[in-house]
């Protein structure tokens, strides 16, 4: 049997323990990203953001890029990221739910995060009803249907064979490949862009048009562009986009009632509302 004084402790904690009510959103970590030293200076920042929400988190949704490249071996995981995987594991143990998309950098995650961390692994765009609220959650790639050659490329990433054949290679070599094909990619596009005006970006369109098969929809909720956005569309909705971690370091937080895209420092990067 318990004893007494320790039940009466439990519960005397229980009364000051703040209630974990706040539903909390960011992607684009591209942890592992080169040059390796400011990734770690971002995963010490990330892990500082997380520390924080700690006290209120309900649940934490990532909602793709976490990594930079990411491909899980049946014995093998990528070296790195242990404050960040730790913090994870550790909000996770506290009652925290923690959700992942994949992106198009970390779409080789399987089951060693869920299994070691206790996360859920989403791997189609998601429709949330949170107090009423409708969502509908992604990474936000593939949403433009004329990108042909950039929806081949998913395929072959996502086809079993594939990813077969790519386990066949050692992993000093298939990383190394990989960072190599993310860094000239980076070289070619630019790690962010920039803002294609309302029209003209691609997430905007997809919601427009979802919007015609449900109007309820009040929130789309996207990462992979880098820019962090909010612009409302209709009578009631609202597109954001997260940002990243790389320049901007913004995220997204909802209390129940309001959402709203914020920024861990004040002074970096720029949120565009329209």
């Amino acid at each position: 049997m318990e004893e007494p004084w320790r039940r009466g402790w439990t519960i005397s904690c229980s009364l000051f323990m703040p209630e974990r009510t706040r539903i909390y959103f960011a992607s684009d970590l591209h942890l592992g990203m080169h040059p390796v030293e400011e990734s770690r200076q971002r995963e010490q920042f990330f892990v500082q953001w997380l520390d924080e929400i700690r006290k209120d988190a309900r649940e934490l949704w990532l909602l793709g890029d976490v990594f930079d490249y990411w491909y899980e071996y049946k014995k093998v995981v990528p070296r790195g990221f242990t404050r960040f995987l730790g913090k994870l594991a550790a909000l996770s143990d506290e009652g925290v739910e923690i959700h992942l998309f994949p992106g198009n950098h970390d779409v080789w995650i399987f089951n060693y995060l869920p299994q070691e961390i206790g996360l859920k692994v989403h791997r189609k765009p998601l429709t949330m009803t949170w107090n009423n609220h409708l969502f509908l959650l992604g990474h936000g790639d593939g949403v433009y249907r004329g990108d042909h050659v950039y929806r081949m490329l998913q395929q072959i990433f996502k086809n079993r064979l594939m990813q077969w054949l790519y386990a066949r290679l050692h992993p000093n070599g298939s990383i190394a490949f990989a960072h190599w094909w993310s860094r000239k990619s980076r070289m070619r596009k630019g790690a962010i862009g920039s803002f294609k005006g309302v029209d003209n970006e691609h997430q905007v369109q997809f919601a427009r048009q979802k919007l015609k098969e449900d109007p309820n929809i009040e929130f789309f909720l996207f990462g992979h562009r880098h820019i962090p956005f909010d612009i409302r569309i209709g009578d009631h909705s609202r597109v954001i986009c997260l940002g990243d971690w790389i320049g901007n370091f913004t995220y997204a937080v909802f209390d129940g009632e309001e959402l709203q895209l914020k920024k861990f420092f004040e002074d970096r990067g720029e949120i565009i509302k329209l």
